[in-house]
């Protein structure tokens, strides 16, 4: 059996008997601190902005060029490793999210700013495709459950990038940024100790017969459901993209509210997408991915519509129940879609995830650009309307393994 074929399914094996709590605990941490050093980057823009007087159109080309080099690398990163899996390539991406960090916080120009947030989407590019595999591989057959702790911790650390960006950077200067190189030493540490154990489980792997549980379906459904899939990614991380970039303007704008009390909303938001998180995995494993994904997307539409005409109380709240429906969507997009192709675990993961920051950077530079003809207010009246395209979900089958 070559190692290649280790990333699939295994029930009838010891390998997939049990969960193995402390790697998936583990490489949630390793999520958490590999998403907080990316959320210091839209989270350090109010002060960006106004050190070197960016225009929204230049904020997004940030998130832009950010999200394009952790997108267009995920796929490549994944089919790769689909057939070489390399249990250390999480720690040399770290090292490229360390120099992107350390780079930002002494950028002294425009230009410099886009070089280091590259860096950092280099380094998110090749951590997630074998993090997810590794979650995928530690779950014992719970999948949905392990790719909602994996999420957790990812959403955790973009909820907290923000908070602490808030208290140690905003106070300060841009230079304090430098202060999150801590996080990414922390993240080399316990990226190498996953390694260790990844690396036994890939050997140990190689000597057990692997059974493949395949999804019962055609070519070409299996094609169309793939692409509902990216679909929905589109709708969910587009909305995602007017309120990770953009939230903070929104409410210094419309409520007159500090950055210190803007950022404070985007965490409490960021927080919610967490809770949302945990709750669609195993939602998902004993209702039926299917139903969550069509709840998820779809049922913050009403929440989104009223967003734009409410009061800074009423925003808060419904900021909260938004984030908490649309984010718990992903693990069971995720998981549903390594179901629809098991033996591309590696590709699978790269690509939505890579297309989820790909939709999120794309609609940051075009809604920045919005911004800058019309108004953010316009920007959050637009966006209420992407959750409707949730009813695609619809059309998804209901799988079964053959």
């Amino acid at each position: 059996m070559e190692i290649a074929n280790t990333n699939t399914s295994i029930p009838a094996t010891d390998l997939a008997q049990k969960t193995v709590y402390p790697i998936l605990f583990s490489i949630a941490f390793a999520h958490l601190l590999n998403d907080l050093l990316q959320a210091v980057i839209p989270a350090a823009y109010p002060i960006l902005k106004d050190s070197y007087q960016l225009t929204f159109t230049q904020i997004g080309l940030i998130t832009f060029a950010y999200q394009m080099a952790a997108s267009i690398l995920q796929p490549i990163v994944g089919l790769y490793t689909d057939k070489k899996p390399k249990p250390y390539s999480q720690i040399f991406g770290m090292v490229f999210t360390l120099s992107g960090i350390i780079l930002l916080a002494y950028a002294s120009s425009f230009p410099i700013i886009i070089l280091s947030v590259v860096l950092v989407g280099i380094g998110s590019s090749i951590f997630h495709p074998e993090a997810s595999r590794i979650s995928f591989l530690a779950s014992g057959g719970k999948r949905g459950l392990a790719q909602s702790i994996f999420q957790l911790g990812g959403n955790a650390g973009t909820a907290i990038g923000p908070l602490l960006v808030a208290l140690i950077v905003v106070p300060n200067n841009q230079h304090y940024i430098i202060w999150f190189a801590i996080v990414a030493i922390i993240a080399l540490f316990v990226l190498s100790k996953i390694a260790v154990w990844y690396q036994n489980h890939l050997t140990l792997r190689a000597k057990k017969k692997v059974e493949i549980i395949l999804p019962d379906l055609s070519q070409t459904k299996i094609i169309i459901s793939v692409s509902i899939l990216l679909i929905l990614i589109f709708s969910k991380f587009f909305y995602m993209a007017s309120i990770s970039s953009y939230f903070t303007f929104y409410l210094m704008d419309k409520f007159q509210l500090s950055i210190q009390d803007a950022q404070f909303h985007l965490f409490l938001f960021l927080a919610s997408c967490a809770i949302g998180t945990l709750i669609g995995g195993p939602l998902g494993d004993k209702f039926g991915r299917k139903y969550v994904i069509w709840f998820s997307v779809l049922g913050a539409a009403p929440f989104t519509l009223l967003l734009p005409y409410v009061d800074l109380f009423w925003t808060g709240i419904l900021s909260v129940v938004i984030g908490i429906i649309i984010s718990s969507a992903f693990p069971a997009i995720l998981v549903y879609a390594q179901e629809l192709l098991p033996k591309k675990l590696g590709m699978v993961s790269g690509l939505f995830y890579g297309f989820a920051f790909g939709m999120g950077g794309l609609g940051s530079a075009l809604l920045g650009n919005l911004a800058d003809h019309t108004s953010i207010d316009y920007v959050y009246h637009l966006c209420a309307y992407l959750p409707l395209i949730g009813f695609i979900a619809l059309f998804l089958p209901n799988l079964q393994k053959k």
